[in-house]
C-alpha cells in the first residue's frame, strides 16, 4: 500500500512502545518516518480521551457520525447547488483526525490533485486544452446557427399584445 511517500523502498520503523489500546507511540513513528509528511498516522484525540477506552470509543463514534453527516451533505450538494466536493473533502478531513484509512485517502488525493495541477500547468497540455475548447465552441456555434436558420427563434410562450 502506498502511504504517500515519493521515495521507493522507504521503510517506516515504529520505535515507540504500545499502550493498552495497542496503538504505538506516535513520537517514534514521526522520528523514523518521513519528516515531510507532518505528524504520524493515528488518532489526534486529546491524551485524556485516549487514556480511557470507553471515552476514546465514544470519541471515535462521535467523529464518525459528524464526518458522515458532513460527507452526506456534500453528496447531497453534488446535484443541488453548493460546493459538494469541497464539503465531501471536509468530511474526509474530519474523519482523518481519528481514522488512519481516511488519512491515507487524503494523502493519496492530495498527491493526485498536486500531480494534476502540475500537468495542467505544462505549456503543451495548456495549448491542447485551449485548442480543444475552441474547437468545441466552434462546433456548438455552428450547430446553434444551423438550428436557428432552420427553425428560427421561437419563444416557448406566447405574449399577446395590448
Amino acid at each position: 500500500m502506498n502511504t504517500g511517500s515519493d521515495e521507493s523502498g522507504e521503510v517506516v520503523v515504529v520505535t515507540g512502545r504500545a499502550d493498552r489500546t495497542g496503538a504505538a507511540d506516535e513520537a517514534g513513528a514521526v522520528e523514523a518516518g518521513d519528516r515531510r509528511s507532518g505528524p504520524g498516522l493515528g488518532s489526534r484525540a486529546p491524551e485524556f480521551v485516549k487514556a480511557r477506552r470507553a471515552l476514546h470509543l465514544s470519541w471515535q463514534v462521535g467523529v464518525f457520525v459528524v464526518g458522515l453527516a458532513v460527507v452526506a451533505a456534500g453528496v447531497a450538494m453534488l446535484p443541488l447547488p453548493g460546493p459538494g466536493w469541497v464539503v465531501i473533502f471536509a468530511g474526509m478531513a474530519i474523519w482523518a483526525t481519528e481514522f488512519v484509512w481516511a488519512q491515507l485517502v487524503l494523502r493519496w488525493t492530495k498527491r493526485k490533485v498536486t500531480e494534476a495541477a502540475q500537468r495542467a500547468l505544462d505549456p503543451s497540455v495548456r495549448r491542447r486544452n485551449i485548442t480543444l475548447t475552441v474547437i468545441g465552441l466552434v462546433i456548438v456555434g455552428v450547430l446553434a446557427g444551423i438550428y436557428v436558420s432552420k427553425f428560427g427563434v421561437v419563444m416557448p410562450w406566447k405574449i399577446q399584445g395590448r
